[in-house]
């Protein structure tokens, strides 16, 4: 019988932490060791930063960017346990922190570990690629609960990248992240975002296509958090024995456009 992976969660308190930790508790592929949030805070089930990363195969972080990117770096000057990062918000600086620490251990980052979200991913770089610029706008719609404190969204960002990446171009030189005033007539290929945060929604994303004469739309509804925490748990089991690198779902999944 293979031994079961030995895991730890991070950001223990959060909606997405108790999530994974409900299903952990009835997974056999997994045990436990323990979760921790914030440095100082206590509770059942909590244990020490440090003890997590001498114990863990493999730690689960849905923290926040910044620890997040601390969290890599002691991970990786350990030489372990491999992450699986679901944190979002991320500064340019802790994005580098994490890629350095890529050099040394399996990192799967990803702002979203859906399985429907990610084929909603290839969908929209597929379609970008296609639809000509010059007449197709590009506008990333998301909507989350009142309490979520990073905007776009990081599945949003995961959208507007594979919408740019089908283009050819990168993100940064076409997103445009809010509207406000006299803002002119929209750039020929630009990339808009719209968000909208209220109530308890989970999740709402869509891909808005329009030409001058018709929509598409591309959309991915959330309706349970339980589909994020199994598909963070299904890159938990693919990333132990991997080669040192920054992978995302796309790779967990066999859907990467490097493959």
């Amino acid at each position: 019988m293979t031994s079961r992976i030995k895991i730890a969660v991070a950001g223990a308190q959060g909606h997405m932490g108790r999530a994974v930790i409900s299903i952990l508790a009835v997974d056999p592929d997994f045990t436990h060791i323990g979760s921790f949030g914030r440095i100082g805070s206590t509770g059942d089930g909590l244990i020490d930063r440090s003890a997590a990363i001498e114990a863990a195969d493999v730690i689960l972080d849905f923290s926040t960017g910044s620890a997040a990117a601390e969290l890599a770096g002691l991970c990786a000057a350990k030489g372990g346990p491999a992450l699986v990062i679901g944190a979002t918000g991320f500064e340019a600086k802790e994005v580098a922190r994490i890629g350095e620490a890529a050099r040394r251990i399996p990192i799967v980052r990803s702002g979203n570990f859906s399985i429907g979200v990610n084929m909603l991913v290839g969908l929209v770089a597929q379609v970008a690629g296609t639809f000509p610029a010059e007449i197709w706008d590009v506008e990333v719609l998301e909507a989350h609960h009142r309490r979520k404190i990073d905007a776009p969204s990081g599945t949003a960002l995961m959208l507007g990248e594979a919408a740019a990446r089908g283009r050819g171009v990168s993100l940064a030189s076409v997103e445009r992240r809010c509207r406000d005033g006299i803002t002119g007539e929209r750039p020929t290929g630009e990339i808009g975002f719209s968000v909208l945060r209220g109530g308890g929604i989970v999740a709402e994303h869509s891909v808005v296509f329009a030409a001058g004469e018709e929509v598409v739309t591309l959309s991915h509804s959330a309706l349970h958090r339980g589909m994020f925490a199994r598909g963070a748990l299904a890159a938990a089991r693919w990333i132990v024995g991997r080669a040192p690198g920054e992978y995302d779902m796309q790779d967990v999944l066999g859907l990467s456009h490097n493959s």
